[in-house]
């Protein structure tokens, strides 16, 4: 397996809005024995917002996060789909272009810099499938999740667009995606399949149209609830916040009942490995889980 020391690119999420998912990525990496370094310099990926205002600028800025892992010389694991995302596309086309290179570093030797591309980006969700391993992940579940019916939701942006991403999930089918699925059963818990787990959960429409993001993700949620679940489980913040701090607003627009907590990834992990409620946050969920 090897030393697995990763350059955490935290985002701005994990830091401010979901204190939880910090929390509970470094005491799982911790329990585990995956070393992650902060990437203090880093700053926002930009949101998939910032690309669409200045394209240029958002490269410099992706270029400029992802220049901080390799003066480290380590790879870089996010912890958000959308930051996965804009760092991965940065990246692809940094390397495929030498004159969008170019460009790019003479705007970063203004600040010391020089993107080489010698880093690679991935999800920790990836990290625990294909690098840490899932048959050794079992090996150190203490508290199988038997007790819990478990919908994976693993949103848009760690599996598309798939020319992209399989670069970076070893392949993951962006229609039939597996990887949580085989998470959830690794760790001793039931695994609910229902359609709408590669879905949108409506989050970069929340501001300009609710109530689209509302239906997006309320179609997932009564997908789950249909299917059996107890709990859903996705690896980007930004889905959590969505199906989590707007469950009432989601329940009015279907007009169902769709109570349920949305944990974080590395908070359904840390259950099985046996940590405490406070160690994953779980106190910071708006929709408690009865353990």
């Amino acid at each position: 397996m090897g030393n697995l020391k990763y350059s955490l690119y935290t985002g701005c999420t994990a830091k401010e809005s979901t204190p939880e998912l910090m929390k509970s990525t470094m005491a799982v990496a911790q329990k585990l024995g995956i070393e992650l370094e902060l990437l203090d310099e880093a700053s926002c990926c930009g949101a998939s917002h910032l690309q669409d205002f200045d394209d240029f600028l958002s490269l410099v800025l992706n270029a400029r996060n992802i220049c901080y892992a390799e003066k480290k010389g380590l790879d870089i694991v996010t912890i958000c789909n959308t930051c996965q995302l804009n760092l991965s596309m940065a990246k692809e086309r940094l390397d495929s272009d030498s004159d969008l290179k170019d460009k790019v570093n003479k705007k970063l030797a203004e600040v010391g810099l020089e993107y080489k591309g010698t880093s690679r980006v991935t999800h920790m969700l990836y990290i625990l499938k294909n690098e840490y391993g899932y048959e050794k992940l079992k090996t150190e579940v203490v508290t199988p999740l038997s007790a819990f019916n478990i919908a994976p939701f693993y949103g848009c942006h760690n599996i598309r667009p798939s020319e992209l991403q399989n670069h970076n999930n070893s392949g993951e089918n962006a229609y039939k995606p597996t990887a949580i699925d085989e998470l959830i059963v690794i760790l001793g818990g039931n695994n609910v399949e229902y359609e709408q787990k590669n879905k949108c959960c409506g989050f970069h429409v929340e501001l300009q149209a609710p109530k689209t993001a509302n239906k997006l993700s309320g179609n997932a949620m009564i997908g789950a609830k249909e299917g059996g679940a107890d709990m859903v489980v996705t690896p980007c913040p930004l889905c959590q916040i969505r199906m989590d701090v707007q469950q009432h607003n989601i329940a009015k627009e279907v007009n169902s009942d769709i109570t349920m907590p949305v944990l974080h990834l590395p908070q359904m992990v840390g259950l099985a490995l046996g940590l405490s409620e406070k160690e994953l946050g779980l106190n910071h969920n708006m929709i408690s889980l009865k353990v």
